[in-house]
């Protein structure tokens, strides 16, 4: 039984059928017009091809929603510009290309545990933890009264994230980064 959701119940991560293809919503927002019914803007990329479209939709619309099985795997390695994953269960390597994985490719650090999204026997993409630990490789030095201004200053990752972090933050320490948002969390605990 297919689930059904209408533009009502979009928000980023939703994957649906549209148009004969397989799409992951990644941006949406509502808009009333004047008269008439409401829209919804939105940008979506295509799972197969990585190709990513802006599109309005009105509001009622329903597409079907596409449920995907997970199955745990651990990032290895960039090859070239594609990226290595192994199958947990299996232990077969499997690699995908930066238009699958789109902006998680930031968040790849070496042995990172992922679940892959499996649709009819395909990997389709995969699933990031909530948090990730990543090393600053290049921050500028904090000086004493910038925090009186209360707000950051921008750090770069291991793997070219730039995140903004507070003063404190110095080269070579370990923070943990919100992978939904890009957002600096906290220090990492060591």
């Amino acid at each position: 039984m297919a689930q059904i959701v209408d533009t009502s119940d979009f928000r980023p991560g939703l994957k649906i059928k549209w148009e004969g293809g397989m799409w992951v919503i990644l941006e949406c927002s509502h808009h009333k017009m004047g008269r008439g019914g409401a829209i919804v803007r939105g940008k979506l990329r295509n799972l197969e091809t990585g190709s990513s479209v802006d599109q309005s939709f009105k509001s009622g619309e329903r597409f079907e929603r596409i449920i995907f099985d997970e199955k745990p795997a651990q990032y290895q390695y960039k090859d070239g510009g594609d990226f290595v994953f192994m199958d947990m269960e299996s232990y077969d390597q499997v690699t995908l290309s930066p238009d699958v994985l789109g902006d998680m490719v930031k968040f790849l650090i070496d042995d990172l545990e992922v679940s892959f999204d499996m649709y009819e026997g395909r990997v389709m993409g995969i699933e990031l933890p909530n948090q990730v630990t990543m090393k600053i490789t290049d921050t500028p030095p904090g000086f004493k009264g910038d925090t009186a201004s209360g707000g950051g200053k921008p750090a770069t990752t291991e793997t070219g994230l730039v995140v903004t972090v507070p003063f404190f933050v110095e080269n070579g320490e370990e923070i943990v980064v919100d992978t939904r948002t890009g957002e600096y969390l906290e220090r990492a605990k060591k």
